[in-house]
């Protein structure tokens, strides 16, 4: 019996899924490469780790503005804006009858946060210690759970809204995630509750996190009869009507 040939939209769906197998690749291996430093104490990552705790909390002793904003920015990557934000949000797509797209919000926050207590419990690293601290943080240290939520949180924003932005837009929103994701990062370095290394490690744990989320998504919608998750269209691009804030339900 002769194997029929391969479809066009077949031969797309193999390099799409070989594509995000390389992206989590690419966003796993960064972090475990940082781990296996962190946990061997490899000197150079340790002194970068030391210099920047220590040369960002004497600048933000001295620069009360400084202070503040780290604070500020601190806060808004904390988990219970988080929590107010993607409830709100989840609520909101539940009501324009979009329950893949809720399901997928909240599952991606909720799994990624899991995931990132479950790492820092197995790693249970201490958190810096500094005198005169400007902020105070309980728990474990690597990775850093502000950083890995920021990308996810953003990344799921992004993914979800692209398809009913314009291009101008799109490129606002590019770039306001990526300077919340990177302040927010550098925050916890400057407040001095995380190292550099665990900043990182939140970046890239979060970044493979949205990467195997985005996958799964993508294999669901293939299972419905509809296309693979196109990165460069969103999430969803058959609903960007209802996915416009101002449209009707």
């Amino acid at each position: 019996m002769s194997t029929p040939p391969m479809r066009p939209s077949d031969t797309r769906f193999g390099l799409r899924s070989v594509l995000a197998l390389v992206a989590l690749a690419l966003a796993a291996v960064p972090f475990g490469l940082l781990l296996f430093f962190v946990q061997d104490q490899w000197p150079p990552l340790q002194t970068v780790d030391d210099d920047a705790r220590d040369g960002l909390h004497r600048f933000a002793l001295a620069h009360d503005v400084f202070a503040t904003a780290m604070k500020v920015l601190s806060f808004v990557g904390s988990a219970p804006v988080y929590f107010v934000v993607f409830t709100v949000l989840a609520g909101w797509l539940l009501r324009r009858e979009l329950h893949r797209l809720a399901a997928f919000v909240v599952v991606t926050q909720l799994g990624g946060a899991a995931l990132n207590e479950v790492v820092k419990a197995v790693v249970h690293r201490a958190r810096p210690i500094v005198a005169d601290p400007l902020a105070h943080a309980s728990g474990l240290s690597f990775p850093s759970g502000h950083s890995q939520a920021a990308v996810v949180s953003y990344s799921v924003l992004s993914l979800l809204f692209w398809p009913a932005m314009s291009r101008g837009w799109r490129w606002v929103a590019l770039v306001l995630s990526v300077v919340m994701v990177l302040g927010i990062g550098l925050s916890r370095v400057a407040l001095s509750v995380h190292y550099v290394s665990d900043v990182l490690a939140g970046y890239t744990l979060g970044a493979a996190w949205v990467t195997a989320m985005t996958a799964v998504f993508s294999a669901w919608r293939r299972e419905r009869g509809e296309r693979p998750v196109d990165p460069g269209d969103g999430l969803a691009p058959e609903q960007a009507s209802q996915l416009r804030p101002g449209s009707g339900v």
